[in-house]
Protein backbone atom coordinates (compact mmCIF):
# COMPACT_ATOMS: atom_id res chain seq x y z
CA UNK A 1 0.00 0.00 0.00
CA UNK A 2 0.93 3.67 -0.66
CA UNK A 3 -1.35 6.01 -0.24
CA UNK A 4 -3.98 6.47 2.34
CA UNK A 5 -6.39 9.63 1.75
CA UNK A 6 -8.63 10.38 5.52
CA UNK A 7 -11.73 11.81 4.23
CA UNK A 8 -13.51 13.67 6.98
CA UNK A 9 -16.90 15.09 5.65
CA UNK A 10 -17.69 18.21 6.96
CA UNK A 11 -20.71 20.61 7.82
CA UNK A 12 -20.41 23.82 10.22
CA UNK A 13 -17.46 21.99 12.43
CA UNK A 14 -15.22 25.18 13.04
CA UNK A 15 -15.64 24.79 16.83
CA UNK A 16 -14.62 21.23 17.02
CA UNK A 17 -11.97 20.40 13.24
CA UNK A 18 -9.03 21.72 14.68
CA UNK A 19 -9.55 19.57 17.60
CA UNK A 20 -10.29 16.37 15.13
CA UNK A 21 -7.34 17.67 12.82
CA UNK A 22 -4.94 17.63 16.02
CA UNK A 23 -5.68 13.65 16.36
CA UNK A 24 -5.08 12.49 13.04
CA UNK A 25 -1.73 10.83 12.43
CA UNK A 26 0.00 12.63 9.52
CA UNK A 27 2.33 9.40 8.83
CA UNK A 28 1.15 5.67 9.60
CA UNK A 29 3.01 2.11 9.05
CA UNK A 30 1.97 0.22 6.16
CA UNK A 31 1.59 3.32 3.80
CA UNK A 32 3.98 6.14 2.04
CA UNK A 33 2.21 8.81 2.14
CA UNK A 34 -1.36 10.21 4.55
CA UNK A 35 -3.28 12.90 3.02
CA UNK A 36 -6.11 14.33 4.92
CA UNK A 37 -9.42 15.56 2.90
CA UNK A 38 -12.21 17.22 4.42
CA UNK A 39 -15.24 17.28 2.46
CA UNK A 40 -17.30 20.46 2.90
CA UNK A 41 -21.05 20.14 2.85
CA UNK A 42 -21.52 23.83 2.15
CA UNK A 43 -20.38 24.88 5.32
CA UNK A 44 -21.65 28.76 6.27
CA UNK A 45 -19.36 29.23 8.83
CA UNK A 46 -15.44 29.17 9.28
CA UNK A 47 -14.84 25.23 8.64
CA UNK A 48 -13.14 25.76 5.27
CA UNK A 49 -11.01 28.71 6.69
CA UNK A 50 -10.09 26.61 9.53
CA UNK A 51 -8.72 23.67 7.39
CA UNK A 52 -7.02 25.88 4.73
CA UNK A 53 -5.35 27.66 7.59
CA UNK A 54 -3.96 24.10 9.30
CA UNK A 55 -2.02 23.27 6.40
CA UNK A 56 -1.29 20.32 4.45
CA UNK A 57 -5.65 19.74 3.75
CA UNK A 58 -6.63 19.34 0.93
CA UNK A 59 -10.20 20.57 0.93
CA UNK A 60 -13.42 19.41 -2.01
CA UNK A 61 -16.06 22.22 -1.65
CA UNK A 62 -19.44 21.03 -2.46
CA UNK A 63 -21.80 24.41 -4.12
CA UNK A 64 -24.51 24.10 -0.71
CA UNK A 65 -25.56 21.96 1.45
CA UNK A 66 -26.12 18.17 -0.02
CA UNK A 67 -26.26 15.87 2.79
CA UNK A 68 -23.71 13.43 4.22
CA UNK A 69 -24.44 10.62 2.12
CA UNK A 70 -23.81 12.94 -0.93
CA UNK A 71 -20.27 14.29 0.59
CA UNK A 72 -19.19 10.83 1.52
CA UNK A 73 -20.04 9.94 -2.45
CA UNK A 74 -18.13 12.58 -3.52
CA UNK A 75 -15.17 12.51 -1.12
CA UNK A 76 -14.85 8.70 -2.43
CA UNK A 77 -14.42 9.32 -5.78
CA UNK A 78 -12.04 12.62 -4.97
CA UNK A 79 -9.94 10.00 -2.89
CA UNK A 80 -9.85 8.12 -6.19
CA UNK A 81 -8.99 10.11 -8.41
CA UNK A 82 -6.15 11.55 -6.11
CA UNK A 83 -4.48 8.14 -6.30
CA UNK A 84 -6.08 6.55 -2.79
CA UNK A 85 -4.85 2.94 -2.32
CA UNK A 86 -7.20 2.84 1.09
CA UNK A 87 -9.65 5.81 2.18
CA UNK A 88 -10.31 5.80 6.00
CA UNK A 89 -13.54 8.48 6.61
CA UNK A 90 -14.31 9.71 9.89
CA UNK A 91 -16.31 12.50 11.56
CA UNK A 92 -15.03 15.65 12.28
CA UNK A 93 -16.54 16.19 15.70
CA UNK A 94 -13.97 13.84 17.21
CA UNK A 95 -16.22 10.79 18.34
CA UNK A 96 -13.84 8.82 17.10
CA UNK A 97 -10.73 8.33 18.61
CA UNK A 98 -7.76 8.82 15.85
CA UNK A 99 -5.97 6.12 18.12
CA UNK A 100 -7.95 3.24 16.64
CA UNK A 101 -6.39 4.21 12.87
CA UNK A 102 -4.28 1.87 12.64
CA UNK A 103 -6.75 -1.12 14.18
CA UNK A 104 -9.13 0.11 11.06
CA UNK A 105 -6.61 -0.24 8.52
CA UNK A 106 -4.37 -3.35 9.74
CA UNK A 107 -7.08 -5.82 7.95
CA UNK A 108 -6.73 -4.44 4.40
CA UNK A 109 -2.36 -4.38 4.84
CA UNK A 110 -3.27 -7.72 5.71
CA UNK A 111 -5.48 -8.65 2.62
CA UNK A 112 -8.01 -10.22 4.99
CA UNK A 113 -10.79 -7.59 4.25
CA UNK A 114 -11.78 -4.57 1.49
CA UNK A 115 -14.18 -2.94 4.18
CA UNK A 116 -13.49 -2.34 7.93
CA UNK A 117 -16.02 -1.18 9.79
CA UNK A 118 -14.93 0.56 13.42
CA UNK A 119 -17.29 -1.37 15.97
CA UNK A 120 -17.94 1.56 18.66
CA UNK A 121 -18.70 0.09 22.51
CA UNK A 122 -22.39 0.73 21.67
CA UNK A 123 -23.39 -1.65 24.67
CA UNK A 124 -21.68 -0.50 27.62
CA UNK A 125 -20.97 3.51 26.08
CA UNK A 126 -22.63 5.72 29.20
CA UNK A 127 -22.63 8.42 26.34
CA UNK A 128 -25.79 7.16 24.54
CA UNK A 129 -29.01 7.27 25.71
CA UNK A 130 -30.66 3.45 26.49
CA UNK A 131 -33.03 3.61 23.71
CA UNK A 132 -30.57 5.08 20.99
CA UNK A 133 -28.03 1.86 22.33
CA UNK A 134 -31.00 -0.50 21.66
CA UNK A 135 -31.74 1.21 18.46
CA UNK A 136 -28.14 0.68 17.24
CA UNK A 137 -27.96 -2.67 17.96
CA UNK A 138 -31.24 -3.65 16.52
CA UNK A 139 -30.38 -1.55 13.08
CA UNK A 140 -27.08 -3.43 13.14
CA UNK A 141 -29.45 -6.67 13.56
CA UNK A 142 -31.59 -5.98 10.14
CA UNK A 143 -28.13 -4.72 8.19
CA UNK A 144 -26.29 -8.23 8.92
CA UNK A 145 -29.91 -9.80 7.87
CA UNK A 146 -30.24 -7.69 4.65
CA UNK A 147 -26.90 -7.70 3.72
CA UNK A 148 -25.59 -11.40 5.02
CA UNK A 149 -22.26 -9.59 6.88
CA UNK A 150 -21.09 -9.76 10.02
CA UNK A 151 -21.25 -5.97 11.57
CA UNK A 152 -21.26 -5.39 15.43
CA UNK A 153 -22.11 -1.35 14.66
CA UNK A 154 -23.53 -0.93 11.10
CA UNK A 155 -24.46 2.84 11.95
CA UNK A 156 -20.65 3.58 12.42
CA UNK A 157 -19.12 6.29 9.85
CA UNK A 158 -15.27 5.39 11.13
CA UNK A 159 -14.41 2.80 8.34
CA UNK A 160 -11.67 2.02 5.76
CA UNK A 161 -12.16 0.68 2.36
CA UNK A 162 -9.84 -0.39 0.15
CA UNK A 163 -9.43 1.46 -3.46
CA UNK A 164 -11.07 -2.10 -5.39
CA UNK A 165 -14.13 -1.33 -2.60
CA UNK A 166 -15.05 2.03 -3.87
CA UNK A 167 -14.58 1.85 -7.30
CA UNK A 168 -17.63 -0.64 -6.78
CA UNK A 169 -19.83 1.08 -4.71
CA UNK A 170 -22.55 4.11 -5.16
CA UNK A 171 -24.81 5.51 -2.76
CA UNK A 172 -28.58 6.10 -3.71
CA UNK A 173 -29.97 7.52 -0.08
CA UNK A 174 -29.90 11.28 0.32
CA UNK A 175 -29.92 10.35 4.35
CA UNK A 176 -26.76 8.16 4.99
CA UNK A 177 -24.23 5.77 3.42
CA UNK A 178 -23.21 3.88 6.70
CA UNK A 179 -26.24 0.77 6.35
CA UNK A 180 -26.25 1.07 2.43
CA UNK A 181 -22.92 0.34 1.48
CA UNK A 182 -22.75 -2.15 4.19
CA UNK A 183 -25.40 -3.90 2.29
CA UNK A 184 -23.94 -3.23 -1.36
CA UNK A 185 -20.66 -4.68 -0.09
CA UNK A 186 -22.48 -8.02 1.18
CA UNK A 187 -24.80 -8.52 -2.27
CA UNK A 188 -21.28 -7.79 -4.18
CA UNK A 189 -19.52 -9.98 -2.23
CA UNK A 190 -16.92 -7.65 -0.90
CA UNK A 191 -14.77 -9.24 1.77
CA UNK A 192 -16.33 -6.83 4.95
CA UNK A 193 -15.38 -7.23 8.54
CA UNK A 194 -15.49 -5.30 11.88
CA UNK A 195 -12.87 -4.37 14.62
CA UNK A 196 -13.09 -2.45 17.73
CA UNK A 197 -12.77 1.14 18.46
CA UNK A 198 -12.91 3.66 21.13
CA UNK A 199 -14.82 6.71 20.95
CA UNK A 200 -14.53 10.21 22.28
CA UNK A 201 -16.63 12.17 24.83
CA UNK A 202 -19.69 13.78 22.43
CA UNK A 203 -18.90 17.07 21.67
CA UNK A 204 -22.58 18.10 20.22
CA UNK A 205 -25.51 16.20 20.07
CA UNK A 206 -25.99 14.28 16.34
CA UNK A 207 -27.35 16.45 13.75
CA UNK A 208 -28.24 13.16 11.83
CA UNK A 209 -30.38 11.78 14.48
CA UNK A 210 -32.56 14.14 15.41
CA UNK A 211 -35.01 12.07 17.18
CA UNK A 212 -35.16 8.03 17.72
CA UNK A 213 -38.28 8.21 15.66
CA UNK A 214 -37.08 9.59 12.93
CA UNK A 215 -33.35 7.47 13.27
CA UNK A 216 -36.16 4.20 13.29
CA UNK A 217 -38.05 5.62 10.36
CA UNK A 218 -35.10 6.76 7.86
CA UNK A 219 -33.20 3.91 8.42
CA UNK A 220 -36.24 1.71 7.32
CA UNK A 221 -36.43 3.42 4.97
CA UNK A 222 -33.19 3.08 3.63
CA UNK A 223 -32.90 -0.36 4.56
CA UNK A 224 -36.23 -1.27 2.79
CA UNK A 225 -35.07 0.66 -0.34
CA UNK A 226 -31.90 -1.16 -0.39
CA UNK A 227 -33.29 -4.46 -0.26
CA UNK A 228 -36.00 -3.37 -3.22
CA UNK A 229 -32.82 -2.06 -5.34
CA UNK A 230 -30.91 -5.54 -4.49
CA UNK A 231 -33.63 -8.43 -3.91
CA UNK A 232 -36.94 -7.16 -5.44
CA UNK A 233 -37.67 -10.48 -6.86
CA UNK A 234 -37.30 -12.08 -3.34
CA UNK A 235 -38.69 -9.20 -1.06
CA UNK A 236 -42.49 -9.14 -3.68
CA UNK A 237 -42.53 -12.54 -3.52
CA UNK A 238 -42.58 -12.68 0.22
CA UNK A 239 -44.86 -10.08 -0.21
CA UNK A 240 -47.16 -12.28 -2.33
CA UNK A 241 -46.69 -15.01 -0.40
CA UNK A 242 -47.84 -13.70 2.56
CA UNK A 243 -50.58 -12.00 0.71
CA UNK A 244 -51.34 -15.71 -1.06
CA UNK A 245 -51.68 -17.37 2.35
CA UNK A 246 -54.43 -15.17 3.48
CA UNK A 247 -56.03 -15.43 0.41
CA UNK A 248 -56.63 -18.87 0.59
CA UNK A 249 -57.21 -18.74 4.37
CA UNK A 250 -60.57 -16.84 3.76
CA UNK A 251 -61.08 -18.77 0.95
CA UNK A 252 -60.84 -22.13 2.89
CA UNK A 253 -63.18 -20.75 5.47
CA UNK A 254 -65.84 -19.45 2.89
CA UNK A 255 -65.97 -22.31 1.50
CA UNK A 256 -66.82 -24.24 4.78
CA UNK A 257 -69.35 -22.16 5.42
CA UNK A 258 -70.82 -22.91 1.87
CA UNK A 259 -70.92 -26.27 1.75
CA UNK A 260 -72.07 -25.99 5.68
CA UNK A 261 -75.30 -24.53 4.13
CA UNK A 262 -74.86 -20.62 5.18
CA UNK A 263 -72.53 -19.39 2.07
CA UNK A 264 -74.46 -16.38 1.51
CA UNK A 265 -73.79 -14.90 4.61
CA UNK A 266 -69.97 -14.92 4.05
CA UNK A 267 -69.88 -12.86 0.56
CA UNK A 268 -67.64 -10.09 2.18
CA UNK A 269 -65.26 -12.95 2.87
CA UNK A 270 -64.87 -14.29 -0.45
CA UNK A 271 -64.59 -11.02 -1.97
CA UNK A 272 -61.64 -9.83 0.34
CA UNK A 273 -60.21 -13.27 -0.30
CA UNK A 274 -60.33 -12.54 -3.62
CA UNK A 275 -58.65 -8.95 -3.54
CA UNK A 276 -56.15 -10.20 -1.47
CA UNK A 277 -55.11 -13.10 -4.43
CA UNK A 278 -55.37 -10.48 -7.00
CA UNK A 279 -52.67 -8.33 -4.69
CA UNK A 280 -50.31 -11.28 -4.87
CA UNK A 281 -50.51 -12.00 -8.07
CA UNK A 282 -49.60 -8.11 -8.57
CA UNK A 283 -47.19 -8.24 -6.30
CA UNK A 284 -45.46 -11.29 -8.11
CA UNK A 285 -45.62 -9.59 -11.52
CA UNK A 286 -44.06 -6.02 -9.95
CA UNK A 287 -41.34 -8.52 -8.74
CA UNK A 288 -40.24 -9.77 -11.72
CA UNK A 289 -40.64 -6.83 -13.59
CA UNK A 290 -37.99 -4.93 -11.18
CA UNK A 291 -36.12 -7.95 -10.76
CA UNK A 292 -35.79 -7.42 -14.68
CA UNK A 293 -34.61 -3.76 -13.89
CA UNK A 294 -32.50 -4.40 -11.07
CA UNK A 295 -30.59 -6.77 -13.86
CA UNK A 296 -30.17 -3.59 -15.74
CA UNK A 297 -29.21 -1.08 -13.28
CA UNK A 298 -26.39 -4.05 -12.11
CA UNK A 299 -24.94 -3.50 -15.69
CA UNK A 300 -25.10 0.37 -15.57
CA UNK A 301 -23.17 0.06 -12.17
CA UNK A 302 -20.51 -2.17 -13.97
CA UNK A 303 -20.12 0.14 -16.71
CA UNK A 304 -19.70 2.60 -14.18
CA UNK A 305 -16.83 0.87 -12.26
CA UNK A 306 -15.11 -0.02 -15.87
CA UNK A 307 -15.53 3.84 -16.88
CA UNK A 308 -14.16 4.80 -13.50
CA UNK A 309 -11.56 2.38 -13.24
CA UNK A 310 -9.99 3.34 -16.61
CA UNK A 311 -10.44 7.19 -16.24
CA UNK A 312 -7.84 6.26 -13.26
CA UNK A 313 -5.63 4.69 -15.18
CA UNK A 314 -5.27 6.52 -17.61
CA UNK A 315 -4.43 9.41 -14.78
CA UNK A 316 -2.00 6.69 -13.81
CA UNK A 317 -0.48 6.41 -17.24
CA UNK A 318 0.18 10.15 -17.62
CA UNK A 319 1.39 10.69 -13.69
Amino acid sequence: MSKLVIQIPCYNEEEELKATLDEIPKTLEGFDEVEIMIVDDGSTDATVEIAREYGGIHVVSLPYHMGLAKAFTVGIETALRRGADVILNTDADNQYCAGSIPDLVQPILDGKAQMVIGARPVRTDRNMSLVKRALQVIGSWVVRQASGTDIADAPSGFRAIHRDAALRLFVYSNYTYTLETIIQAGRKNIPVVSVPVNVNPPTRPSRLVRSNLSYVWRSLTTILRILLLYKPLRSFLALAVVLGLFAGVIGLRFLYFYFMGDGSGHVQSLLAGVALAVIAALSLTVGIVCDIIAANRLLLEDIRYRLLKQELENTDRKE
